[in-house]
């Protein structure tokens, strides 16, 4: 892959774990050990019984955020440390070179087309 295209997606995932990280900010606490974790806060809508189970309902769903959202941006740092070691863009099952124009599209694929068709059973 030439050296423009390279930068396009290194500024893309930057974009992305920047995005990310704001996003996970909103309802977690990030971990002062491992920049990577984050641990969603407990909100406090007061005391009252239908409060305290919006409370409960709010947490649960920030957990479930919090998961998917640490996710993406371990993909994404991941991405951008196959990037930095000169590794980027490799299919991590066939070892052979994943498209351009599908990294352009998600920077932090680590499968080309036919592998992740094959994973998902899609014909």
């Amino acid at each position: 892959m030439d050296l423009e295209k390279l930068a396009v997606i290194k500024t893309k995932l930057q974009s992305e774990k920047t995005r990310l990280e704001e996003e996970l900010r909103q309802f977690a606490d990030q971990d002062k050990h491992n920049q990577e974790n984050f641990s969603a806060k407990f909100p406090s809508f007061g005391d009252e019984i239908d409060e305290n189970a919006a409370e409960v309902a709010a947490y649960s769903d920030n957990l479930t955020l919090e998961g998917t959202l640490e996710k993406e941006l371990r993909d994404v740092q991941n991405a951008l440390n196959l990037l930095e070691k000169g590794e980027y863009g490799k299919c991590k099952y066939c070892k052979k070179d994943i498209l351009a124009e599908r990294l352009l599209a998600r920077p932090s694929s680590t499968s080309c087309v036919a592998c992740k068709k094959t994973l998902t059973q899609e014909l």
